[in-house]
């Protein structure tokens, strides 16, 4: 009888294993660790639109609202770019292509996100609500951008800076002025590390007929718009804390993040590519909980809790 429960557990702890591995596999699918890059931000304006006392369940469905919609956007790209990821050497071992993860699960999963972001914009209040349809626009439609303009790049910017303008329209009913800096700071520093991201895969991308500033004006000046873009992350953030009257802790982080987007582009001068890892993924990881931090600095000084 020993034996006969022993095989049982193990092979329970097999399933929980392969259960685990699949998960795991998900995750990696829509690079959940990616969440960072907006997740900060939606925080920070969470922070800023704050008057009185915020309900914790406000900040909660912000949360929700952000993995609902980091899920649906990625794991509709990865369905979208199935063919395309096919036979790009780069990306052929992604897990869908691989066959890792089969493309059912991958329709399930943005089925249960959908449902996630449109169930929490709806709990956020009317207005979160009635701009949910369109934040859904964009996050959709980054995904087949590129088969049609070269500006796909902007819109991926633009899906990421609905994040701080949703937060700030839950949690102050509207959106104001220094959500719409903020968000515009999102939307250039997006579009800035994305042309560089791009850089990869411009002779895939000429091959196969698909569109970005890499493809259409060449790597020189691919990488002037990318520097111009991440001038414009940088003053419309300066913006942002100029209009919160922000103390000198969210300029600091600023100054740091700053510092960061200059290391980001210098490693990359002339197009060199040996090192995009480290300025795409990396440092960009950085950029949002830097500023965050500082900001939540500010806000807790601001409370006068310190």
């Amino acid at each position: 009888m020993m034996i006969g429960m022993d095989k049982d557990i193990a092979v329970s702890n097999n399933k929980l294993s392969a259960g685990l591995a699949y998960f795991r596999e998900l995750l990696d699918m829509i690079k959940f660790e990616h969440t960072v890059f907006a997740l900060p931000f939606a925080f920070i304006a969470t922070l800023a639109a704050t008057e009185g006392r915020t309900p914790w369940r406000s900040y909660f469905w912000v949360l929700m609202a952000m993995v609902g919609a980091r899920t649906l956007a990625m794991t509709f790209n990865r369905v979208a770019d199935a063919d395309l990821d096919s036979e790009n050497p780069r990306t052929l071992n992604r897990a869908l292509p691989a066959g890792r993860v089969k493309l059912w699960m991958a329709w399930v999963m943005i089925g249960l996100s959908a449902g996630l972001f449109g169930f929490a914009a709806v709990t956020l209040g009317p207005l979160t609500a009635e701009l949910a349809p369109y934040a859904f626009a964009v996050l959709l439609g980054y995904s087949v951008a590129k088969r049609f303009t070269a500006w796909s790049h902007a819109i991926l910017g633009l899906a990421l800076s609905c994040a701080p303008l949703g937060a700030w329209a839950a949690i102050a009913g509207k959106i104001e002025t220094p959500a719409f800096w903020l968000s515009l700071g999102v939307l250039t520093w997006t579009t800035g590390f994305d042309i560089l991201y791009a850089l990869q895969d411009r002779e895939f991308d000429i091959k196969k007929g698909l569109h970005s500033i890499p493809v259409e004006l060449g790597v020189h000046q691919a990488l002037i718009i990318s520097r111009a873009c991440h001038l414009l992350a940088a003053a419309a953030w300066a913006m942002f804390l100029a209009e919160m009257r922000a103390t000198l802790l969210p300029w600091v982080s600023l100054a740091i993040v700053a510092g960061i987007l200059f290391r980001e582009q210098w490693v990359v001068r002339n197009g060199n590519l040996d090192r995009l890892d480290h300025a795409f993924f990396t440092l960009n990881s950085l950029v949002g909980p830097i500023l965050f931090l500082g900001f939540f600095a500010h806000w807790i000084r601001f409370r006068g809790v310190i």
